[in-house]
């Protein structure tokens, strides 16, 4: 008796023991040793897992006996068993793709590989299980072998990927036009770069890319390059240079690129900031509140005493729940933020209300005023329509005070809504899906967003009839004006903020080219061409902007040549903006294109790497290869 009561107390100990809770940290990488953000890490057979954040370091309480399964787009499943507490540092392999693309100067050539699919890799480890613990509401029914069925707030798919209520402005791609009929191309600049983020979140969750979400300029602005600084008055420099189509062997490409002239930290006036919280049901998810709250510390970090912070809620009512408070209070606006929850309607249009009212209350003159709206963008309650919400915010914004909108989470994002939003409050939009884009949007960004050094920035260009037989504008589709617009004072354009950098792409088909892309039209019997001593002349770049509290505009005018640069001599930059550019029309299935392979977008990026302080351009390269 003794002897089996010995027994039953080691078995129970050793059960204990098995159960004991610990904490797991450590970082993921991949066999080079760069750090994997957004890693999904999960206890084997629970729904409970997290995702590594900026430099790839994650946190897990987990149960000592259990299997913790490191996973990430486009490299091969790890499996590890915790045998005690403490770090587990875990490097991932690139899965094996279809082909291998080995870059030498700007060629490549190809290595058949077996394949090893990023989605659902030799694991087996596919989109559903991916999505397990990831989102509340999601539910996965089916079998081993089997498609499975994915429910989301109530909405059914029968394949792998999630049929999700997410809303994109309707883009008609930009077509070439005849310099003939239409000499004048005409839009407001674009420094948002959501479109990019939430395609990365898209592509790593092994989902379709809708082609409304492909906004091509802001997967380019997306880059930083390495343009010069302003010289002079002017707040921006401009740049442009002509090469051969990457793409498209009849035509050629033209790079236009800004630079914002930056300032330092230490000069940049007082910001007087209210941050708009959607803390309503929709919200109640790990990459929705749970990540907004971590990603808003990112910004606390960076504010200094002389900032002001209040924070405005709403759910089924709007609320304040911080007064204005200085930077220097750290804890105070960080105890704020963690005592934050989730449920209810939503009622943003309450919540913009009170948000104005606070911001104006505390105007700082000469300083920084802006309302920061945080969310998903699923209005529902109070003037949810987007014609009341532009309406709302463009008589708000008479008061001086800017919009950054900040758009999180998946399944019910409106991104339609909160580009809007944005471009009529005079600010910017931005999608944060990790803690690496936190990072970069709140911390390494944030404050040149701030700093507006120019408002209504509007760029205009001529093409000369004598070399350019037709053009087309990459992107910027749902930024067009009109050409009248352009010394139009009261037409509303983009912002720029210090040290941001803006390109624009156009190709260009010239003069005694036949293209399949160019339609013919009836000679026109009134208007003659003029073109004067110009034939040296490729374009005329105009620029018109406007101080930050100015009414009226300044113009900039740059002229471009003709060149027959090949896309191989062509700067790193402008090759890799080429490649981005290329990757987004084929998410798009443009017709414009002669090519629809991964590789000629790989070999392009890899071109124009360059020394990638930063790891976005590899990530990108990372991104494209795992893309399906």
């Amino acid at each position: 008796m003794k002897t089996l009561f010995t027994f039953l107390a080691v078995a129970l100990l050793g059960l204990q023991l098995n159960a004991q809770t610990v904490t797991i940290s450590g970082t993921v990488t991949d066999d080079t040793q760069l750090p994997l953000p957004g890693a999904n890490v999960i206890i084997k057979g629970t729904s409970t897992g997290t995702q590594t954040d900026f430099d790839g370091r994650y946190t897990i309480e987990a149960q000592i006996g259990q299997i913790l399964t490191y996973s990430y787009v486009g490299f091969d499943t790890k499996e590890v068993k915790i045998k005690k507490a403490g770090e587990i540092n875990v490097s991932l392999s690139a899965a094996a793709v279809l082909e291998e693309v080995v870059v030498t100067g700007y060629g490549a050539t190809r290595e058949k590989k077996s394949l090893g699919y990023s989605v659902t890799s030799k694991n087996n480890r596919s989109v559903d299980k991916m999505l397990q613990g990831k989102a509340k509401g999601v539910q996965i029914n089916g079998n081993v072998g089997q498609a499975p069925s994915v429910v989301m707030r109530g909405t059914t798919s029968n394949s792998n990927l999630v049929s999700e209520n997410e809303s994109y402005g309707r883009i008609e791609e930009n077509i070439f036009k005849s310099v003939t009929t239409a000499p004048l191309s005409t839009f407001s600049i674009d420094v948002d770069k959501a479109g990019y983020s939430n395609i990365r979140r898209m592509l790593n969750n092994g989902q379709k890319v809708p082609e409304d979400a492909v906004k091509i300029e802001e997967m380019v602005n997306y880059f930083a390059y390495d343009y010069p600084q302003p010289k002079g008055d002017d707040p921006f420099s401009i740049t442009a240079d002509v090469v051969n189509s990457p793409w498209n062997a009849d035509a050629k490409l033209v790079r236009i690129g800004l630079k914002g002239k930056d300032i330092s930290w230490e000069k940049v006036p007082p910001s007087n900031l209210v941050f708009l919280l959607d803390v309503s049901g929709s919200m109640d998810s790990p990459n929705k509140l749970t990540l907004l709250k971590s990603a808003l510390n990112v910004l606390v970090d960076k504010l200094r005493e002389k900032d002001k912070v209040a924070i405005v809620v709403y759910a089924g009512a709007a609320g304040l729940v911080l007064p204005p408070t200085s930077g220097a209070e750290k804890a105070i606006i960080r105890q704020a933020i963690d005592n934050l929850s989730a449920g209810g309607s939503t009622a943003g249009g309450a919540g913009i209300e009170l948000a104005y009212k606070i911001a104006t209350e505390n105007f700082s003159k000469g300083g920084n005023n802006r309302v920061i709206l945080a969310t998903d963008g699923d209005f529902n309650v109070g003037n949810s329509s987007d014609r009341s919400m532009e309406n709302l915010i463009e008589e708000k914004r008479k008061s001086g005070v800017f919009l950054t909108c900040l758009g999180f989470g998946m399944g019910n994002y409106k991104d339609s809504k909160l580009e809007t939003l944005a471009d009529k409050g005079n600010g910017n939009h931005a999608y944060i899906d990790t803690m690496q884009e936190a990072q970069k949007v709140l911390g390494t960004e944030f404050f040149g967003t701030l700093y507006t050094i120019a408002k209504d920035v509007k760029i205009q260009v001529e093409f000369n009839p004598a070399k350019v037989q037709a053009y087309r504008l990459i992107g910027y589709e749902n930024r067009l004006l009109n050409d009248e617009d352009f010394k139009d004072d009261t037409k509303d354009a983009g912002e720029l903020g210090s040290g941001h950098t803006v390109t624009a792409l156009y190709e260009i088909i010239p003069v005694g080219i036949k293209s399949k892309y160019l339609k013919d039209i009836d000679n026109l019997k009134y208007t003659k061409q003029i073109t004067g001593n110009y034939t040296d002349e490729m374009l005329t770049v105009k620029f018109r902007y406007k101080e930050p509290d100015g009414d009226v505009s300044k113009l900039i005018v740059k002229t471009v040549k003709d060149e027959n640069s090949a896309i191989e001599s062509a700067s790193e930059d402008l090759k890799f903006s080429a490649a981005v550019a290329l990757f987004g029309m084929q998410l798009r299935n443009s017709e414009f294109i002669n090519t629809k392979k991964k590789a000629d977008v790989i070999a392009l990026a890899e071109a124009g790497k360059g020394t990638d302080k930063d790891g976005y351009r590899a990530e990108f390269i990372r991104l494209v290869k795992s893309s399906k």
